[in-house]
């Protein structure tokens, strides 16, 4: 029974689990080559270490897993947001790993106006939180600006109409730097030239603007939705230029609306708003300058009749001059009791003046300085006196103390000759004794060098039986060979020399040469040689 149910059922064909995983995605992907979903973004993840986004698109009812390369990612228009509801074109397929299937994501746009609607609500106010729309942002418009910069499409009808409405109003030199205002590059492009606009050096070749216009013609919200892109609001913000947005019509309100400077209407009302009216401005400044040539005529005759008035109030020299003649006539009549009074005064000062001076007369000075130095030197002698006395005291002093210090010098001298005597007597008797030590000692190595030098000397040697042999020249012979026949031989022994002669095979007795003459050894030490 067991081996029965073993063996394959018909006819069906083995599957491995990846031929079957291919299979499948084969067919999903040629059933849903390309299709739409609409569905809420759910479980959003933002752009991994890959740069790829994973996210889920649900309904009340499903959910499926969705993927956004990273190439794909980088050109979407909509950027995914949590609980986002949207609309997804791509393709189907599965994914083995995990055996679901997913959408692989090539675009994405809102699910309708409402949807596109809350996205630039939330957008608006997480940038109004950051403070890009606070009013005390916003800068003045110059009121004629030199340069203007228009940031709009070169081919289109709102170029004309600005540059129209300048030539009408006040004709001013104008930069365009060209972009596209609808598509996927639309942000990117207007974001760049308004940093370009801001990034041009005061005093180039390039004259810098003075105000910057954004503009763009009417249109849906789906074709001014490069004008709400976070990168432009922000450009729009950190412009340094005053710029004015100028997108669709007076109903159309975009974000860079909020973050611009001023907001016109539409392009033709941005050049009236950035440009007075040149004739009414010469009008201006023509009446002005009637009003200035008739308020100066007005004033200056105000002064001539101010200044008449005023001649009329100043008094005749006669009425000037009375005033000061009566005080000097005056003056005259005092003057006189005056200097006499003056001079009895300083009369008095005098007298007073010279009753000091009769007290600080010079013969009365010399008697008192007289005085005082006679005080003075009887002072001085008796100080002399005392001083004298004193130093007789001290040096007598001072002698008593040096013959004192004298005898005691001589005994200690004395005393130390004594200790000395005594220290040279015992240091002699310690040498003697050191030097008949030393003597002792040399006396006893030289015997026993003598005895070992008698003992190891050659006489020693020679006295025992040995010979010592030479040739003619007086070198010792130490071998056979060293002899040749007939060679006259020296032999020495203990008690003297002799000659020989050598034999010619070696086996006939030498013949005994003439006696040498015997020397005796020289200072008791025999002859090595």
């Amino acid at each position: 029974m067991d081996s029965e149910s073993q063996k394959p059922s018909g006819n069906v064909p083995e599957w491995s689990v990846s031929d079957l995983s291919g299979a499948l995605k084969r067919t999903l992907e040629d059933a849903f080559g390309f299709v739409r979903v609409r569905g809420e973004i759910s479980g959003y993840r933002g752009p991994v270490g890959s740069g790829h986004v994973y996210f889920s698109l649900k309904d009340t009812n499903a959910k499926i897993d969705a993927v956004i390369w990273k190439g794909v990612f980088g050109r979407l228009k909509t950027r995914p947001q949590e609980g986002l509801e949207v609309i997804a074109t791509g393709k189907i397929t599965t994914f083995a790993g995990k055996s679901s299937y997913q959408i692989i994501i090539d675009s994405l746009e809102p699910a309708g106006i409402g949807a596109l609607m809350a996205l630039l609500e939330e957008r608006r106010n997480r940038l109004a939180a950051e403070g890009l729309f606070a009013v005390e942002r916003k800068r003045p418009i110059p009121y004629l600006p030199r340069v203007i910069g228009v940031v709009t499409s070169p081919t289109g009808a709102v170029i004309r109409d600005i540059l129209h409405r300048l030539e009408d109003r006040f004709p001013r030199h104008v930069l365009v730097w060209p972009v596209r205002v609808q598509g996927e590059t639309s942000a990117a492009e207007v974001a760049n030239a308004i940093a370009g606009f801001n990034g041009l050096p005061e005093g180039g070749r390039i004259p810098r603007p003075d105000v910057i216009i954004v503009a763009r013609g009417g249109g849906s919200l789906e074709d001014l939705m490069g004008f709400n892109e976070e990168a432009v609001v922000r450009a729009a913000a950190a412009s340094l230029i005053p710029l004015v947005s100028a997108v669709g019509h007076e109903t159309d309100v975009t974000l860079i609306d909020h973050a611009s400077d001023l907001r016109a209407p539409t392009p033709t009302g941005a050049a009236e708003k950035v440009v007075p009216v040149r004739a009414e401005l010469m009008a201006f400044v023509a009446d002005l300058s009637r009003r200035q040539g008739g308020a100066m005529r007005r004033l200056s005759d105000r002064r001539r009749s101010d200044l008449r008035a005023l001649a009329r109030a100043l008094p005749g020299p006669e009425a000037v001059l009375s005033g000061p003649r009566q005080r000097l006539d005056l003056a005259a009549t005092r003057l006189a009791p005056a200097l006499a009074r003056n001079a009895r005064v300083h009369e008095q000062q005098l007298g007073l003046v010279a009753q000091r001076l009769a007290r600080q007369s010079p013969v009365a000075r010399l008697a008192g300085f007289a005085a005082r130095l006679d005080g003075l030197s009887k002072r001085l002698r008796a100080g002399r006196d005392a001083l004298l006395r004193a130093q007789r005291e001290r040096v007598g002093r001072a002698f008593e103390r040096i013959a004192d210090l004298d005898q005691r010098a001589a005994r200690a001298l004395s005393r130390d000759l004594v200790q000395r005597g005594e220290r040279l007597l015992g240091l002699e008797d310690r040498l003697q004794r050191a030097f008949a030590q030393n003597l002792a000692r040399r006396r006893e190595r030289l015997r026993s060098s003598a005895s070992l030098l008698a003992s190891l000397g050659p006489d020693a040697v020679l006295a025992r039986g040995y010979a010592l042999v030479r040739d003619e020249a007086g070198a010792l012979v130490r071998g056979v060979g060293q002899v040749r026949p007939g060679q006259a031989l020296s032999v020495q022994v203990s008690d003297g020399r002799f000659g020989v002669m050598a034999a010619g095979d070696g086996s006939t007795p030498a013949r005994p040469a003439r006696p040498l003459r015997r020397e005796s050894p020289k200072g008791g030490q025999g002859d090595l040689f």
